[in-house]
């Protein structure tokens, strides 16, 4: 299995900034981890109701990075009327 690289991050976390990115690189983690791990975020009920062991290892490491930042998302709120986002 192949470690992740900073393009594969990149692809798979898109609002990741560059400590982010190498915190998650860090765990040593797989594509397949950190795929698994976003699964987790998106919705754990299906995957306790399939009997999956709660995440461990990277995997959990991953969740926790992962959801750290899906805070911090959440904290900035709306976007800013006059930014370039928020143009339709």
């Amino acid at each position: 299995m192949q470690r992740l690289s900073r393009d594969d991050v990149v692809k798979a976390v898109s609002r990741a900034d560059d400590v982010t990115i190498a915190q998650i690189i860090g765990t040593g983690a797989t594509v397949e981890e950190l795929a698994e791990a976003q699964a987790w975020l998106a919705n754990d009920e299906p995957m306790i109701n399939d009997l999956r062991p709660l995440a461990q290892g990277r995997v959990r490491e991953l969740v926790d990075i992962l959801s750290e930042l899906e805070q911090e998302g959440d904290e900035e709120g709306p976007a800013d009327p006059g930014s370039a986002s928020a143009v339709s």
